[in-house]
């Protein structure tokens, strides 16, 4: 089963952008903020750190085994095929959900325009999005390579026009909920980072892999990290972190100080954002299913690939129709906690992953310290999300253990480069 090598560096970048910048800062921005208040930078700066350990594991993984699936691949491999299975199945229950807070997202900001339910436009997006990911890799870069310099332009924009309108009384006091507050905006806030691993989830379809995906990765993580703080400080700068807090809409408000025009733009931005992160999303689903079904992880009919398009379609419908039934009956702040739960284990095991390739032995600092960081932040995230996630993993190791017709032992081996 071979998949089309058909994405360049920017295609790959913008992959890893596309995940990365939408419903978390055009939306959870404001969920966080009613966490920690201003003192969200920082929370922001400790989910930034969080995710640049976890990333630096994933370059040094990505250069070893340039495989679709990424972390699933990778814990597969150097962990243990258990792992590997629980690794790649709680990003499937953190995407799915992820799907559907994002869509939430978009729906919010069409509300500004379309006065339908929420849920049922959230619905409809994932249905749209389902139909271009299955028309193609090539089609579904382009489109996102489209929706990402928008969003980017957007903005910069916004930044450039609101920072002559910033409040300093907005950023006192600075820290309302102490360090708790602050920890918990983080742990809500790396939703913003987590799509930084996406990247590698396409490493058969990128030319060259093993020097494109780590590239992409790192791109991708540095210039939306610094984009995330200055649209932060300028968000709560113009607007106050109470009235952020409490809107579902929140740069679209702080854009009204800019003007109509400027709220109108960010509105439109906001939905290209969130629609990007949606494309991504699923590309990341399909390609890990993908890659679970070659392994005899899941059902071997969900590696089946399209015999034209050289797809998985079937990966595709699926994930696509279980995003729509959830954006249909979910909420979007527990998504967010449920989503972040699923991204936090899996990194976790991508990290002791790197552990293993790791060499000399104090080259194995940096994946302890994003293995411990992520963790941690685990600690900070709602009951709900522990119950939710540890029921997932229960199940999850039950499916893998009962599962008739799976076959144990790897189909790869240890640093198979692919062709």
């Amino acid at each position: 089963m071979e998949l089309k090598r058909s994405l360049g560096l920017f295609d790959a970048f913008a992959i890893g952008l596309g995940a990365i910048i939408g419903a978390g800062i055009f939306v959870v921005i404001g969920v966080a903020t009613s966490l920690a208040g201003p003192a969200m930078l920082l929370s922001l700066l400790i989910a930034g750190v969080v995710s640049a350990l976890t990333a630096i594991s994933f370059v040094h993984l990505a250069r070893f085994i340039p495989r679709e699936g990424g972390g699933y691949e990778y814990a597969h491999e150097l962990v243990s095929p258990f792992g590997g299975f629980i690794s790649g199945w709680m990003w499937l229950l953190s995407n799915i959900v992820t799907g559907s807070a994002v869509a939430l997202g978009f729906a919010g900001y069409l509300a500004v325009y379309i006065p339908l339910p929420v849920n049922l436009m959230a619905a409809l997006a994932c249905l749209a999005i389902t139909g271009i990911n299955y028309m193609g890799s090539r089609e579904s870069a382009t489109a996102n390579n489209i929706l990402v310099v928008f969003k980017l332009v957007v903005l910069l924009l916004f930044v450039v026009f609101g920072l002559s309108l910033i409040n300093g009384a907005f950023f006192s006091p600075f820290v309302p909920s102490g360090a708790m507050g602050v920890m918990e905006g983080a742990a809500v806030i790396f939703f913003a980072f987590s799509g930084f691993g996406r990247v590698a989830m396409i490493s058969e379809e990128v030319r060259d892999p093993t020097r494109t995906v780590p590239k992409a990765i790192i791109l991708a993580l540095a210039v939306s990290g610094v984009i995330y703080m200055l649209v932060a400080v300028v968000a709560i700068g113009t607007i106050g972190s109470s009235s952020l807090s409490t809107s579902n809409s929140p740069l679209a408000d702080a854009a009204a100080l800019e003007g109509n025009v400027m709220a109108n733009l960010v509105t439109i931005g906001a939905l290209a954002a969130t629609l990007s992160v949606l494309l991504t999303t699923l590309l990341g689903l399909s390609r890990i299913t993908f890659a679970m079904g070659r392994n005899h992880d899941l059902p071997a009919v969900l590696s089946k690939l399209h015999p034209k398009r050289q797809t998985p379609y079937i990966a595709i419908l699926v994930f696509g129709m279980l995003m729509t039934v959830f954006a249909l009956t979910t909420d979007i702040l527990k998504a967010v906690a449920i989503s972040n739960f699923g991204s936090l284990v899996y990194y976790s095991i991508a990290n002791l992953a790197a552990m293993r390739i790791a060499r000399p032995t104090r080259g194995k600092v940096l994946p302890i310290l994003g293995l411990v960081s992520c963790a941690g932040l685990l600690i900070f995230l709602t009951t709900d999300a522990w119950l939710l996630g540890i029921g997932a993993l229960v199940v999850g190791a039950g499916y893998y253990y009962l599962y008739p017709r799976r076959k144990h032992g790897s189909s790869t081996k240890v640093g198979s480069r692919g062709a």
